[in-house]
């Protein structure tokens, strides 16, 4: 099999062209391919597919092999390879995901992308859509205790479910002890997403991730996305603010009067190379 290395400020995955390469079993195989010992090494694997609703198809695995609905930095990535691969000229390109179809706008130069802005839509905000269990409608600032400790969630989905609550310091959250605990918390029926944030000022935040399925992350773009509205719903911040991850820095955009949000940021390819794969 054939494939592509990339990442969007540290988030990496590998990418398979399904023009060209036939995935028997693309669970088995993210879980291999995403092993940084035994396999290539990754947050897991995305497969870059025909659409008949879009110019093309985001299929996402995460590194446990189970399948995601969106990923933000992921989203750039096919973006940046179906046009340096020359599969298009557009600038302006649709992707079809499990969360809906997004749209993505390339900033090129020298017939390379460089940048991607991403129309990751409106932010789904009712419980019930999350899904998160709650008596609220909307779940801000709502308190759920973790291993003893009290923390103020709010919960959002950008096509994941995220749940995001603000600390003094990111840098001691023991982030591999309280991430899996939010992860399988009864309050989230298909798990979550774990934001802890840090509002350095009201257009700058910093946070660390923990995703469902891959663990810790450096970077992710939908929870980048969740925390920036978090943070906007809680008054912390204005609608335009740099989120500051491991990986890097993505700029987060709710336009409230369209009720949508942009996420800019970068896309790199790493390497490329082929693999023998479990069929």
């Amino acid at each position: 099999m054939k494939f592509t290395k990339m990442q969007g400020i540290g988030n990496d995955y590998v990418y398979v062209n399904c023009f060209e390469e036939t995935v028997e079993d693309p669970g088995e195989t993210a879980i291999r391919v995403s092993n940084r010992h035994f396999g290539i090494g990754s947050d897991g694997l995305i497969l870059i597919k025909p659409s008949d609703k879009a110019d093309f198809m985001m299929d996402m695995y995460n590194a446990d092999g189970s399948q995601g609905a969106m990923c933000g930095n992921g989203i750039r990535c096919v973006a940046k390879y179906v046009y340096d691969k020359g599969m298009t000229d557009k600038t302006e390109i649709s992707i079809e995901t499990k969360s809906g179809i997004k749209f993505i706008k390339l900033t090129t130069a020298d017939g390379r992308a460089e940048l991607a802005q991403v129309n990751m839509g409106a932010p789904v905000l009712k419980a019930e859509k999350i899904p998160a269990v709650s008596n609220s409608m909307e779940i801000i600032g709502e308190p759920i205790e973790i291993d003893g400790e009290l923390y103020h969630m709010t919960c959002v989905s950008m096509g994941n479910p995220h749940a995001v609550v603000y600390v003094e310091d990111v840098k001691k959250v023991q982030i591999e002890r309280t991430g899996p605990l939010f992860e399988n918390h009864p309050f989230f029926p298909d798990r979550v997403n774990t934001e802890f944030v840090h509002v350095i000022d009201e257009n700058t935040i910093e946070m660390r991730v923990w995703e469902r399925g891959s663990g810790e992350t450096l970077a992710c773009g939908t929870g980048a996305c969740a925390s920036a509205v978090a943070s906007i719903l809680n008054g912390y911040t204005k609608d335009e603010v740099t989120v500051k991850l491991l990986g890097g820095d993505l700029k987060i955009r709710w336009d409230k009067k369209e009720n949508l949000v942009y996420m800019t940021g970068p896309a790199e390819i790493v390497f490329e190379g082929e693999i023998t794969c479990l069929k």
